[in-house]
């Protein structure tokens, strides 16, 4: 009966169909599991309701009891076997599901592939390397004429360091002098004055006035 009803749902009875999409099957599934979910609440209600009336006639009039509990026992079978189809078609919807991300993702994976190919078709690799040998010749021959731009012409070429180096000596000395010069004495410190004077003549000794007249002489005598 279970067969025949699934039979019914998905038509494979009596006939033979085109070969579902696994989208299709998914959405028949969760069609199914709706359902059967209704139908299980449902029963859940029936099973309540015999309880009931076993509870209600359990003393007056033990046949109807009887006939009640027979009925809930047949309602929990059909409970159990629909929470048992339930479990299955579950299972079976999730490996769809998942069976048709998988399709997607190598469909997805296929179509890059096709696109990176494709994208690669014209390149050789070669050729690549070649282009990348060019590629740093070219910035080697920049960088040689970079260097040779940023070198000075005819400037600093022919003076002799030795000449610069006693010139800025020189240079050092007159700047030590000068400060020197300005130099201030010290505080407190004191020097002597400088004498305004007039010197006075010193009388020459008798040596010395001799030894002039001496020199007269002699100059007389020649």
């Amino acid at each position: 009966m279970t067969m025949s009803f699934l039979g019914k749902m998905f038509g494979t009875s009596g006939k033979k169909d085109e070969t579902p999409s696994p989208q299709q099957a998914i959405q028949k599934l969760r069609e199914t599991e709706d359902m059967l979910v209704k139908k299980s609440d449902y029963l859940e209600k029936k099973i309540t309701q015999e309880i009931n009336i076993a509870r209600k006639n359990g003393t007056k009039n033990k046949r109807v009891a009887i006939q009640a509990l027979k009925r809930k026992k047949r309602y929990e079978k059909q409970l159990q076997q629909i929470d048992g189809t339930l479990s299955t078609i579950e299972f079976q919807r999730e490996a769809l599901e998942n069976a048709s991300t998988n399709t997607e993702v190598l469909k997805i994976m296929g179509y890059a592939a096709k696109a990176l190919k494709n994208a690669h078709q014209d390149m050789d690799v070669d050729k690549v390397h070649d282009l990348m040998d060019d590629v740093a010749e070219q910035q080697e021959i920049a960088n040689e004429i970079s260097d040779a731009i940023s070198n000075p012409i005819g400037f600093g070429t022919d003076v002799d360091e030795d000449e610069l180096m006693a010139e800025l000596e020189e240079l050092e000395q007159e700047e030590l002098d000068e400060q020197l010069l300005r130099v201030e004495p010290a505080v407190g410190e004191d020097l002597p004055s400088v004498p305004t004077a007039e010197p006075v003549a010193l009388k020459p000794s008798r040596a010395e006035v001799e030894d002039d007249d001496m020199k007269d002489l002699a100059a007389w005598a020649s």
